[in-house]
C-alpha cells in the first residue's frame, strides 16, 4: 500500500493535505460501513487480522467498548480505521502532496506517502499500544486540556507545579494556540490544572485517558518500542512531504523517521505548528480521514485554511470522491 498502489482514475488534480487524529477518536461501530462497502477497505481489515491474531474489524463492529478504549486495542484499531477510509477514496494517494498524523496516527501519513508498508507499519503500532498501556500500569497517571491559556503560560504553570510539588506534570499536546494539553502524574496534573484556572484559564478538562501519555511517565514504554522501530524498514517518500509531530518539519531522512518516532512515545505534540507547516504545502483541500472529527475543525480556524472535509465513514468518502469529480468537470 502507498501512493505507487492506486491509480488515478479520472480524478481532479487538486493538492491535498491528508490528516489523521490519533488516540480518542475510536468510536464503537467505526470502519464497519466503510468495509462493507469498499473492497479495498476491506481489504485492509483482512490483512490486520492476520498480522494481530484477532478480528479488528469484529471488536469495532461489536465492542465491548471498553477494551476498544484500551491503549493496546485503540491504536492498531485507529490506525487500521483512518487508512481503510482513505484507501477507500478511489485515485485519492496520487494527489496528496503533504501529510500528517497527530501523535501515533503520523504511522498513517508515512503509510500514504509510501515510506512504510502497512504491514510494517501496524506491527509497529501494535506494539507501541502495548508498551504504552505496560507503562501506564507501571506508572498510573492523568491528563487534562487547558483551554484559553497560551503555550508560555501553561508550561510556567506546569513547571511551577514541579518545582513546588516534586510531581511530574508537562505540557504534552499544543493543539491550538489555547487549546494545550498537560500529562503526567496525577495529583501533578490536578494540581496543574487548579494553577492554570488561577492563572486565567477560562477551563480546565480532565481528558478520559488510562495514561500519561507524551510524559516522562512513558519512559519505560521506550525500549520496547525502540525495538519495534528498528525491525521496521522505512524509505524517504517522493512527491509528498510527511511533517514530523517532534519538530514539525518534513522527514529528511528514514533514520529522522526513526529517531523522532521513538522520542514521540515522551515528546510532546507540537500539532499547532505542524498543521502550520502542512499549510505551507499551497493545498487547495485538506482532508481528516478519522472515525470522528478531531482535527479539520481545528484545521479550518487556522489563518488562510483552505477547504477542510472530514472524512469518517462511507458517506464521507462518497462526498469526498463527488468533491474530487466536481473538479474533473469544472
Amino acid at each position: 500500500m502507498g501512493r505507487g498502489d492506486v491509480a488515478v482514475v479520472g480524478m481532479s488534480a487538486l493538492r491535498i493535505g491528508a490528516v489523521f487524529p490519533g488516540q480518542g477518536s475510536q468510536t464503537l461501530g467505526m470502519g464497519v460501513d466503510v468495509a462493507q462497502r469498499y473492497p479495498a477497505a476491506a481489504e485492509l481489515y483482512a490483512r490486520a487480522e492476520k498480522i494481530l491474531g484477532y478480528d479488528l474489524l469484529a471488536l469495532q463492529r461489536e465492542g465491548p467498548e471498553e477494551r476498544l478504549r484500551e491503549t493496546q486495542y485503540s491504536q492498531p484499531a485507529i490506525f487500521v480505521t483512518n487508512l481503510a477510509l482513505a484507501t477507500a477514496v478511489q485515485g485519492l494517494a496520487p494527489q496528496i502532496v503533504a501529510t500528517a498524523g497527530h501523535s501515533f496516527a503520523e504511522f498513517c501519513s508515512l503509510v500514504i506517502a509510501g515510506a512504510i508498508s502497512f504491514e510494517n507499519a501496524l506491527r509497529v503500532v501494535d506494539e507501541r499500544g502495548k508498551a504504552m498501556n505496560e507503562a501506564a500500569a507501571t506508572a498510573p497517571g492523568g491528563m487534562s486540556a487547558i483551554l484559553g491559556l497560551d503555550a508560555a503560560a501553561v508550561r510556567a504553570v506546569t513547571d511551577a507545579t514541579q518545582k513546588q510539588t516534586g510531581l511530574r506534570v508537562s505540557p504534552a499536546n499544543f493543539n491550538a494556540p489555547a487549546q494545550i494539553v498537560i500529562s503526567g502524574d496525577l495529583e501533578g496534573v490536578l494540581a496543574a490544572g487548579e494553577a492554570a484556572l488561577v492563572a486565567g484559564a477560562k477551563r480546565v478538562v480532565p481528558l478520559n485517558v488510562s495514561g500519561a501519555w507524551h510524559s516522562a511517565l512513558m519512559q519505560p514504554a521506550v525500549a520496547r518500542f525502540q525495538h519495534a522501530v528498528d525491525a521496521a524498514s522505512f524509505r524517504m517518500p517522493e512527491g509528498v512531504e510527511v511533517i514530523s509531530n517532534v519538530d514539525a518539519q518534513p522527514y529528511r531522512s528514514a533514520d529522522e523517521m526513526r529517531k523522532n518516532l521513538v522520542a514521540s512515545i515522551v515528546h510532546e505534540v507540537r500539532w499547532h505548528e505542524t498543521a502550520s507547516r502542512l499549510l505551507d504545502a499551497q493545498l487547495d483541500l485538506v482532508v481528516e480521514f478519522g472515525a470522528s472529527a478531531v482535527l479539520a475543525p481545528m484545521m479550518k480556524r487556522m489563518p488562510n485554511a483552505p477547504e477542510v472535509i472530514a472524512v469518517s465513514d462511507a458517506g464521507g468518502v462518497e462526498r469526498l470522491e463527488a468533491r474530487l469529480l466536481s473538479e474533473v468537470g469544472a
